[in-house]
């Protein structure tokens, strides 16, 4: 199979818990960055000026090699590492996660906050769309002129085919094509050019990868 990464989500997704009169609203979105992370985090405070707390986990880096998370006033560890933990157990990237509490009156207890804050993001979650990275490995197809028209149909029909990617086309001494698929699928790119080529055509593995993403269906 080819190398897996963290999925990411599609759009951003907002949820609203009420637990023992106090309301939890969770704005889960995808970032690119930790900067952008941090930048949804600020907007979310500012539109939600009047709440006493609003928490916030993130995880980016295309492994999910960068996290970082904040209590926002909550006692330490009730808030923002459960909401971490969320995103790690649904093996996510790239996505910030800022749960905004306006208190009810009613004290709910460590344990009361943790799983408050981990049900408010794991439930803006499920209404959210995934989004899968897919690594993709590059061959080329180098066929004359005259039979551009005719592999350019064939590599377009291979790729829907295999989930696949046909990039532009150049044109110089030949015609070069370009194809991203998973690496297992090389073998079955060659085999197809061998077959309609007789032999006299070849697809040519060049090393490169791209990660591409690509949203689950609904």
């Amino acid at each position: 199979m080819s190398p897996s990464h963290p999925a990411t989500i599609a759009a951003a997704v907002e949820h609203e818990l009420v637990i023992r009169k106090s309301r939890f609203i969770a704005h889960v979105a995808p970032v690119s960055s930790p900067e952008q992370a941090d930048e949804t985090i600020a907007a979310v405070r500012k539109h939600r000026w009047d709440a006493r707390h609003n928490c916030s986990a993130q995880i980016t880096g295309l492994d999910g090699d960068r996290a970082r998370s904040s209590d926002d006033g909550e006692p330490s560890g009730t808030a923002g590492v459960p909401m971490l933990e969320v995103l790690r157990r649904r093996e996510l990237t790239d996505v910030v996660a800022v749960v905004t509490r306006y208190f009810g009156g009613i004290k709910l207890g460590a344990g009361g906050l943790v799983r408050a804050y981990s049900s408010a993001v794991s439930e803006a979650l499920d209404r959210a769309r995934l989004v899968d990275r897919r690594v993709l490995a590059q061959a080329t197809i180098a066929v004359p002129h005259a039979d551009a028209g005719r592999f350019d149909n064939v590599l377009r029909d291979w790729t829907q085919r295999h989930s696949a990617m046909l990039g532009e086309p150049h044109y110089a001494d030949h015609a070069l094509f370009e194809v991203w698929t998973a690496a297992e699928d090389l073998d079955a790119l060659r085999a197809e050019i061998a077959s309609v080529s007789a032999g006299a055509v070849s697809a040519s593995v060049t090393g490169a990868e791209r990660v591409v993403d690509v949203p689950r269906p609904l």
